[in-house]
């Protein structure tokens, strides 16, 4: 996160908390017509990790054995006491948008602890200050050693502090969750086969009348 939205995330956490609801961290993206605050919220870890029904594992949450999610109302109940606090506290200059959202499934990163929860997972990071000569890279959260985040990236070893990631989101595995694009030529596929040669000999072309 950039250092305004650092600031805005220690003012609101508490408020956002109070509400049942986790903040995960702030997007502030300024602009010359008003600034953009995006506040991303989700539903508190628990201490163990969910298990897929692949695991055949009983999961915390939801009634349906999945793990709760963040709705509507979560959103817009924290809209509307964040709107509130910030009108009282004022931290913005000028005109802004707020927007209160899920994390989603390429699920925002801000935090060692959320790159802890999710080692072993891919993400796309975008760097405050270039390091060897990159700002943007994707790679797999490989470990956490005090401040810093080591990523594999084409299997070799790139480590980022946390204080210069400006911005990273996990990478779906769309795969995985069943979602890939079907390739082409897959039995079923509407395309068009080519015609099969034959043993036929090609037609006489008529010949002009004499």
């Amino acid at each position: 996160m950039t250092d305004k939205a650092a600031e805005i995330a220690r003012l609101l956490a508490p408020t956002v908390e109070s509400l049942g609801v986790e903040l995960l961290g702030i997007e502030y993206l300024p602009a010359p017509g008003g600034a953009l605050v995006r506040l991303y919220i989700d539903k508190p870890a628990t201490d163990e990790p969910a298990m897929g029904k692949a695991a055949g594992e009983q999961v915390d949450g939801g009634e349906d054995g999945l793990p709760e999610s963040v709705s509507i109302e979560d959103c817009e109940a924290v809209s509307r006491e964040v709107s509130a606090q910030l009108d009282v506290e004022d931290p913005i200059s000028g005109n802004y948008t707020l927007e209160v959202s899920s994390p989603g499934i390429d699920r925002p990163l801000f935090t060692l602890d959320h790159f802890k929860r999710f080692v072993g997972e891919t993400a796309k990071v975008t760097l405050k200050l270039p390091q060897e000569g990159r700002r943007r890279l994707t790679g797999v959260i490989a470990a956490i050693e005090g401040d810093d985040v080591t990523f594999l990236v084409d299997g070799v070893e790139f480590v980022a502090a946390i204080d210069n990631i400006d911005k990273a989101r996990l990478v779906p595995d769309w795969a995985a969750l069943g979602l890939a694009p079907e390739k082409p030529g897959k039995p079923g596929s509407n395309k068009k086969q080519p015609n099969k040669p034959t043993n036929k000999p090609a037609a006489d072309k008529p010949t002009p009348a004499e």
